[in-house]
């Protein structure tokens, strides 16, 4: 199986071992993987927070980078809500564009997604020993529907102890922009995440979504709490 590697700016910019790691275990299983390096943004940010005209270059650019590919695998669930969903809306009244847009939007998957859906793996071989809690991030559990694949993963990871806090799906207060624009709500809402988190018992939280962990890291490094952040795959990496 072959497939395109989708990376999302958070991970190129701040965290590029998250796309080295969903290498890892993709070739682990067998698949081989291609890197298109004239990928850029998805668009996201100007979209949400209505640029729609910034948002039509960098749509159309991401829909020719991929225009060969058979699956696209991106390790975020909000990028991939924002391919899948969001430029259908974007293209609604352009048809040609539109027809291209369908033709992504079919083919591209959320990482744990594709691990269990499409490649109908459930257990990649990978060690970790720690006890890690998982939080549902908003679009990649509301706008995906996806939360048991990632647990089913993590249930199979050798020595880890997968441990629920509290209201899992609760939103981290991340929210793209909306942490810059109304810091103070989104530092009452990581303040309860990090809460829900410490009460779990978990050395280690782990997620899908990049900007969460990021978010949800921050706070516990602010008040000096010894617990890690890790992405899905970092884990899946881990001991492969």
């Amino acid at each position: 199986m072959r497939v395109h590697r989708f990376i999302p700016c958070l991970v190129d910019q701040f965290h590029p071992e998250v796309g080295k790691n969903v290498v890892r275990v993709l070739k682990k299983i067998g698949v081989s993987v291609v890197y298109p390096d004239n990928q850029i943004c998805c668009g996201q940010p100007f979209f949400k927070s209505g640029y729609w005209k910034k948002t039509y270059p960098m749509a159309k650019n991401t829909i020719r980078a991929f225009q060969g590919a058979k699956i696209v695998v991106a390790p975020s669930g909000s990028c991939v809500y924002m391919i899948r969903h969001h430029y259908i809306e974007l293209f609604q009244d352009d048809p040609v564009w539109l027809e291209r847009a369908k033709g992504l939007s079919g083919k591209i998957y959320e990482f744990s997604e594709f691990l269990v859906h499409v490649a109908q793996v459930d257990n990649v071989g990978a060690s970790y020993s720690g006890k890690i809690t998982y939080h549902d991030s908003c679009q990649v559990l509301r706008g995906l529907g996806v939360s048991s694949e990632p647990r089913q993963l993590l249930k199979s990871v050798k020595g880890l102890e997968l441990v629920e806090m509290e209201k899992s799906g609760r939103c981290c207060g991340f929210g793209g922009v909306f942490s810059y624009k109304s810091p103070h709500i989104a530092r009452a809402m990581v303040e309860e995440k990090a809460n829900n988190i410490l009460a779990s018992g978990a050395d280690g939280v782990t997620g899908c979504e990049i900007s969460c962990l990021m978010h949800i890291g921050g706070y516990l490094r602010l008040k000096g709490i010894p617990i890690r952040t890790l992405h899905l795959a970092d884990i899946l990496a881990h001991g492969i």
